[in-house]
């Protein structure tokens, strides 16, 4: 019987159409396919905000929650190890960062801290109550109000494995950052399978938040160089240049998620003021606890209500630290401490924030100086919404 010699080269090509012909059979059945919409088990929240702008005690509303793993600005070890670089540089470090600690992957700090280390060698560790209870610490339990003083105390140095260890075991992780100027920059985190992400984007009165820095000047100078990209020179922002770059940040992360927003933004943002969040803790808690799918536990509200309800605004020394304080009264503060001269100044360089967050300027001193007249517009009369997509464009 004759045998039919087939070229080797005619063989290759043959596979080659039949697996390709295979693949787009596949592919082609594959889209029919319904998708699994099964989400991560833990659910993200990403506080996003700017320096002095009650991003602190926003982060502790979450941080004393029983069932939320927090931690404080981790991105500040990328930018102390990365100083010589602007802020725009240092997005994609930052962002791979926090989308490490998320997954409860704390290799990603291996990079920016030393081999041996503990708890305390992470940035404001002890802002955590996660990092201040079991599994990371016994001393406290989780449904314990903690504070950084107690906790700095006694569980400084548990081993760094431990925020790996404790991060694991909460139904929901949430970070506080101030080091995101461009809300594009997380898209790639919106649209990542393996995560739940939703934002809160907290602003405060520009006004007011200069008045806080002045509080804070020497402890703002380096990251006022990367912000303004000085290769490492650090910078005291008397002519409100940083400023100036924080307004028009909040201006696009607000337009980029409320004016035509892609899809997968839909459901996860939330913009919250904090004049609001200090006049009706209780009811702006409760949205935002809603939004992050958790509930608000009877510890927890009177916690919120003896450190709201304070005496004064605080002394300078504490001004990155969370104490009782008559929380109105702060978010007025600027109104007798500023000079007008200042006020003119800050409202020039963020006038286009200012109108858009919902807040009234000031044509005088005397204007100024009016506590009755209330510089707040209420919700109704801004022009955007408080959730991306009921505004009503």
């Amino acid at each position: 019987m004759a045998r039919i010699r087939i070229p080797s080269t005619i063989v290759i090509i043959f596979v080659t159409v039949q697996t390709g012909f295979l693949l787009f059979m596949y592919a082609r059945y594959s889209s029919f396919m319904p998708q699994s919409e099964e989400k991560p088990s833990q659910v993200h929240i990403l506080i996003l905000s700017s320096w002095r702008s009650g991003s602190s005690f926003v982060g502790q509303l979450f941080s004393q929650h029983p069932s939320v793993f927090y931690l404080m600005e981790p991105a500040w070890h990328v930018w102390v190890t990365m100083y010589q670089n602007s802020a725009r540089v240092l997005h994609m470090a930052v962002r791979d960062l926090v989308r490490s600690v998320f997954l409860c992957d704390m290799s990603v700090f291996d990079a920016y801290m030393p081999w041996k280390r503990n708890l305390s060698d992470l940035f404001q560790w002890a802002a955590s109550r996660a990092l201040c209870s079991a599994p990371a610490c016994d001393s406290f339990q989780r449904t314990d109000i903690t504070s950084e003083m107690a906790c700095k105390t006694l569980c400084g140095r548990y081993p760094f494995s431990k925020v790996e260890e404790a991060c694991k075991t909460y139904s929901h992780v949430v970070i506080k950052e101030v080091r995101f100027f461009d809300l594009k920059v997380l898209y790639p985190l919106l649209t990542d399978p393996s995560l739940n992400l939703k934002i809160i984007h907290l602003v405060r009165d520009p006004r007011a938040v200069v008045k806080s820095r002045e509080q804070s000047v020497k402890a703002l100078a380096r990251d006022n160089g990367i912000v303004l990209s000085t290769n490492g020179t650090k910078v005291e922002d008397s002519k409100y240049k940083v400023m100036q770059e924080v307004c028009r940040s909040h201006v696009q992360i607000y337009e980029t998620a409320t004016l035509k927003p892609p899809d997968f933004l839909k459901d996860r943002y939330l913009m919250v003021r904090f004049e609001d969040l200090v006049r009706d803790p209780l009811s702006e808690i409760s949205e935002m606890y809603k939004f992050a799918h958790l509930s608000l536990t009877p510890r927890l509200k009177s916690w919120i209500y003896n450190i709201t309800h304070g005496q004064g605004p605080g002394k300078k020394k504490e001004a990155f630290k969370i104490t009782s304080r008559d929380a109105v009264t702060v978010s007025q503060a600027w109104r007798n401490v500023l000079s007008f001269q200042k006020v003119k100044k800050v409202q020039e360089v963020c006038k286009g924030a200012i109108n858009i967050l919902g807040y009234q300027l000031v044509d005088s001193e005397k204007e100024q100086r009016d506590l009755t007249l209330d510089l707040v517009l209420p919700r109704r009369q801004n022009q955007f919404s408080w959730s991306s997509f009921n505004a009503k464009h």
